[in-house]
């Protein structure tokens, strides 16, 4: 993998965003870790081109809106430590390969139903030596895994309820949802409140002026 150089493109310093970023959310990255951020943005923009993962084309767009923004759930996933993480409707690894990185204890799965995405997830890991993480080109509510997940996370996926509706299935017990979502979606939290208990987390994206939150969910009862 050709290394990412401290200047992107335009003259954005990639690098040093990265490094202020790790440090305004108190996230302490190895060096290994902190190329691997580098290297997957070198890629997913590079790939982008081909295989429109994101609508964001530029290196710096993408840092400040995608990695930051996935980079700021990190503190909290790591305070759970998470054994077996599955992040649904993965696209082109964010947050999924980002966490994978950040957790490199816990086991990342990541699910697409498009297959040009999950070629690119797939590519990815092998890249960057991410041998925590599992690809599965399938859709989510037929994917079967007899150990279940401590937590399922994701960003883009759809409305709560239907997460709740599409992965029950795959939550071990006392396993939780984590979903990525700018201001706190009431209506959603209302219409799941009879399956599951509800706790939003703000998050603070640094340099970015915009709301953000988690919403954490477990089942109201516990089979």
């Amino acid at each position: 993998m050709t290394r990412a150089g401290a200047t992107a493109e335009g003259g954005f310093d990639l690098e040093g965003y990265l490094e202020q970023t790790l440090c305004a959310l108190g996230l302490t990255f190895s060096s290994t870790q902190k190329q691997q951020l580098l290297d997957y943005t070198a890629l997913l923009q590079r790939w982008n081109r081909v295989f429109n993962l994101t609508a964001v084309r530029d290196v710096e767009g993408m840092a400040r809106l995608h990695l930051a923004d996935c980079l700021t759930a990190l503190p909290a996933l790591q305070r759970l430590a998470p054994r077996r993480l599955l992040d649904v409707g993965s696209g082109g690894g964010l947050p999924g390969i980002v966490f994978a990185i950040g957790l490199p204890d816990a086991a990342v799965h990541l699910v697409d139903t498009v297959q040009k995405k999950c070629a690119f997830l797939q590519q990815t890991c092998g890249s960057l030596q991410l041998q925590n993480v599992q690809v599965h080109h399938a859709r989510v509510e037929t994917l079967a895994d007899p150990d279940g997940f401590d937590c399922i996370t994701s960003r883009a996926f759809s409305d709560l309820p239907l997460l709740v509706k599409s992965t029950t299935h795959l939550l071990a017990p006392g396993g939780q949802w984590c979903a990525m979502k700018g201001h706190p979606p009431e209506d959603e939290i209302t219409a799941v409140s009879c399956l599951v208990r509800a706790r939003i987390e703000p998050l603070q994206v640094p340099g970015l002026d915009a709301q953000r939150c988690l919403v954490w969910l477990q089942r109201a009862v516990e089979r």
